[in-house]
């Protein structure tokens, strides 16, 4: 069975330039349910995966009733 990972930050993700298509920065995890200490991993993420999460994660956050003002998503 696959190892579950807690995905705690994504500290100091940079690019050389405003036109970069690659960024790197440092993932910060923890196993979920251990006692171990947290980790931290050296990333490149390509500028069109952040493309996609940025659009995935805008979509699920519009969803989500925490964000909103009232439940079933009307705002006040």
């Amino acid at each position: 069975m696959a190892e579950t990972w807690e995905v705690l930050t994504l500290r100091g993700l940079a690019a050389t330039d405003e036109r970069a298509q690659e960024f790197t920065g440092t993932l910060v995890i923890h196993r979920a349910g251990s006692a171990e200490p947290v980790e931290s991993v050296q990333v490149s993420v390509k500028r069109t995966v952040l493309a996609e999460l940025h659009e995935t994660l805008g979509r699920l956050l519009a969803r989500s009733t925490g964000l909103r003002g009232s439940p079933g998503g009307k705002g006040r």
